[in-house]
């Protein structure tokens, strides 16, 4: 993640939220009362969102569980799960 002084920041301004904005860059920008970073609101929704889901009991320990038995191959299709066939 690049890192700019609040001077660069506010120079840049419209290419760092166009990249931001399109290409889904974070930017660390760096003032000396302290550090901001900016990402687009994509990825801030969906930071919120993993951080919702990791925050729920039992939640990671049912995805290692789950990756295990894809591993061992102990899956089974879409029409088996919800019965279309």
């Amino acid at each position: 993640m690049p890192t700019l002084t609040a001077t660069d920041a506010r120079r840049d301004f419209f290419e760092i939220v166009k990249g931001v904005a399109e290409k889904h860059e974070t930017y660390r920008i760096h003032h000396r009362k302290g550090s901001v970073v900016i990402l687009a609101e994509e990825d801030y929704e969906s930071l919120l969102e993993s951080l919702e889901l990791l925050s729920i009991p039992g939640f990671r320990e049912s995805i290692k569980r789950s990756a295990k038995q894809v591993e061992k191959g102990e899956t089974v299709s879409l029409d088996e799960a919800f019965g279309e066939e």
